[in-house]
């Protein structure tokens, strides 16, 4: 019997399942229902429905952390429960928050506002200004990216009459002043770049129709996007407008308040913080000022007039080695707060500018391992006093969070989430594998203390965009893997951002392959050191992550027992003509350039899949409101798989965005049908080998 196995690498464009990117096309959303309804059939019977529901409850839990933000004199929070599915946005005060069951004050019921209203609403994001009862609020349907802008009194609890709005688009606002709105959105014609973001910075006043807003900046449509924020932490306001050239590359502009905007003089290659009359800058590639080089990944502190009056008189602040790399950096109260990977280990170091030079000190009082993260308490730096908040936990030991007041004192539990599994008999280990060139990629391990040589193994990782993966505590693979006896593996691939811009690019362009070869290496090293068998292992991945499973799936197939792509990225041939998919390309390439081609084909697993193949059973799943991987890259890689005869599942609910679900039950549904068919195909009964019932 003749298969049908396009688009194949000789023929890449040649696709008989384009249909399928028609996201509400009824020939398509027919696939997806036919495709649920056998999925649903299989792997959602009552052993499902007693998991979802297991999970459902731990994420709503009373008594999970609530996370907080100072606007003002108040904490605000978004909270969601069984109750409250869709959300609560509430406030309360510091010495309210401190007791064991804070009186919170509720600003919107965004479940009652979705059912007067009739629209699938989400909070996305609040932006508001120090000192003003008016805020924009960001209403996404479903979860998606684009979002609905809105003006709301925090003192009414009410949407203003006849006051700020906008219609769904990509983008958002700050607030120059009471009657101004910063508005950096892809709403309007000839607004949007080809990745699907704002193109231009306007100034919106009140009463205004948006069309006649006033433009103060544009990029080219080829750029990723361009924003501007709103900085009232100097002696005189300015605004900030930064055009994204691609996904790591910036130029920066300055707007004094007489409208005059000067360009900074520095590489596209930077990450950039400024507050008062400093800043800081962190390089991705090695730069030379003034006849002297610094690294790629130091970060460098100068006066801001000093800079613009032409001074180049940097002062070096972090660093980096072969395995220290920074993370990230902030400024509350007047210091920088640098947080660093240290051979995977957390470390925050604080640096405070002055007119005789900088001076720093190690924040102290913090775990040396584990995953701690840090942020500022108040969301507008103008009011900060320094106050910052931690979140300290590690795979068996749930979160807790801390408040370091003024960025010196020592740390005081203000909250500890609840132990949501039984972590009894369990170890958090870590090891590395070597990978096909020779490099280390390291990988942590949480399960039985004891190996049988047939563990049941979860495997996940991402490998992209410098994002380094940590060892959280992870509620729902605790209590629906670990507790049942088996092991959870998370590997730190290249690509990612653990050991700095070297680690990133090594993952990055024609090197994503090796990213991949990463994973397959920890998966053999998982049965080299007895802990399973390949066929026992099961391995999850999501967006980026997506390639990589499908790679998994087409290169290295021996390695694995089943395999989960979520939310997935598949198609390299297309993926820039696909939502966002243009933002893209700095991290995987230009498929439209032939010598780019030639690398993006090897790890464009849709073309890459074959007939005749040992291929592992594989669920794919997506979410319809993605506005950001296309649901098409899901859809087709399960079409053309089914085509070729192969075991592949699909799944795709109607909301979601870019995540599994818009509330706490449909996020608990996603995941336990991932663990339902991943336990089934590697032959595992839960509870099997630690004496628990199945």
């Amino acid at each position: 019997m003749s298969i049908d196995d396009r688009p194949t690498l000789g023929k890449p464009d040649d696709d008989p399942w384009l249909w399928l990117e028609e996201i509400e096309g009824p020939r398509a959303i027919d696939f997806v229902e036919r495709q649920n309804r056998v999925t649903l059939d299989k792997f959602g019977g009552k052993a499902f429905e007693r998991d979802r529901d297991t999970l459902a409850a731990i994420y709503d839990r009373p008594d999970n952390i609530p996370y907080v933000g100072r606007r003002g004199t108040h904490l605000h929070n978004l909270w969601k429960d069984a109750a409250n599915p869709r959300g609560l946005w509430r406030r309360t005060t510091l010495a309210e928050f401190r007791k064991a069951s804070p009186a919170w004050e509720i600003m919107l019921d965004i479940d009652q506002l979705a059912a007067r209203e009739g629209e699938d609403w989400l909070l996305s994001s609040i932006s508001s200004q120090p000192g003003q009862s008016r805020v924009i609020l960001s209403l996404s349907r479903g979860g998606s990216d684009a979002v609905t802008l809105r003006e709301f009194d925090v003192d009414t609890k009410s949407f203003v009459a006849d006051g700020f709005t906008l219609p769904e688009a990509k983008g958002g606002v700050d607030r120059l002043d009471p009657d101004t709105l910063l508005l950096s959105s892809a709403y309007g014609e000839g607004m949007t770049t080809s990745s699907g973001y704002s193109r231009t910075v306007r100034l919106w006043r009140r009463g205004q129709p948006v069309d006649q807003a006033q433009l103060i900046f544009e990029t080219t449509a080829d750029h990723m996007m361009i924003y501007g924020s709103v900085d009232d932490t100097g002696a005189r306001p300015r605004t900030w407008i930064t055009d994204q050239i691609d996904f790591f590359n910036y130029a920066i502009w300055l707007r004094d308040e007489a409208g005059t905007t000067k360009k900074l003089d520095l590489p596209t290659g930077i990450w950039l913080q400024a507050h008062s009359e400093w800043f800081a800058i962190k390089l991705r590639e090695a730069w030379s000022s003034e006849g002297r080089t610094y690294a790629a990944d130091a970060v460098l502190g100068i006066s801001l007039p000093a800079f613009m009056a032409g001074s180049r008189g940097f002062t070096l602040l972090f660093e980096p080695g072969p395995r220290r790399a920074l993370q990230g950096f902030f400024w509350t109260a007047g210091k920088l707060v640098l947080s660093i990977l240290d051979e995977l280990r957390p470390r925050f170091e604080i640096c405070t500018p002055s007119v005789t030079g900088w001076s720093r000190e190690t924040l102290g009082g913090l775990p040396g391992i584990g995953v701690v993260d840090l942020w500022p308490l108040d969301r507008h730096p103008s009011e900060s006093n320094g106050d910052v908040l931690a979140n300290v936990q590690d795979p068996l030991t749930p979160p807790s969070l801390l408040l370091i007041e003024r960025g010196v004192t020592s740390p005081t539990v203000l909250k500890q989430a609840p132990k949501t599994f039984t972590a009894d008999g369990l170890v958090v280990t870590q090891h590395e594998a070597i990978s096909i060139d020779g490099e280390r990629i390291p990988y942590v391990q949480t399960g039985p203390a004891t190996e049988t040589g047939d563990a049941p193994v979860y495997m996940t990782a991402y490998g992209g965009f410098g994002l380094a993966v940590k060892p959280y505590y992870n509620a729902s693979l605790g209590k629906l893997w670990l507790e049942r006896g088996g092991t959870v593996v998370q590997a730190n691939l290249r690509g990612g951002g653990e050991f700095g811009t070297r680690w990133h690019d090594a993952g990055r362009l024609a090197g994503k392959k090796l990213s991949h070869d990463d994973f397959a290496a920890v998966a053999a090293d998982l049965v080299r050191r007895g802990v399973t068998t390949a066929k026992r292992i099961a391995a999850q991945g999501g967006s980026n992550g997506g390639i990589l499973i499908t790679n998994m799936l087409v290169r290295y197939p021996e390695r694995f027992g089943a395999l989960f792509c979520t939310i997935p990225l598949i198609d390299m041939r297309r993926y820039t003509k696909l939502l966002a998919g243009a933002s893209w390309i700095a991290e995987y390439g230009d498929p439209d350039k032939a010598e780019e081609w030639e690398w993006l084909k090897t790890y464009s697993a849709y073309h890459n899949a074959k007939p005749g193949q040992s291929y592992p059973p594989i669920l794919i799943a997506t979410t319809r409101r993605d506005d950001r991987v296309h649901p098409g890259h899901a859809r087709k890689m399960a079409a053309k798989l089914q085509a070729m005869g192969y075991e592949a599942w699909f799944y795709e609910p109607a909301a979601g965005g870019h995540g599994y679900g818009k509330d706490n039950k449909e996020r608990a549904g996603f995941e336990v049908l991932g663990y339902q068919f991943l336990k089934d195909k590697i032959g595992w009964r839960d509870g099997e080998g630690c004496g628990l019932p199945s």
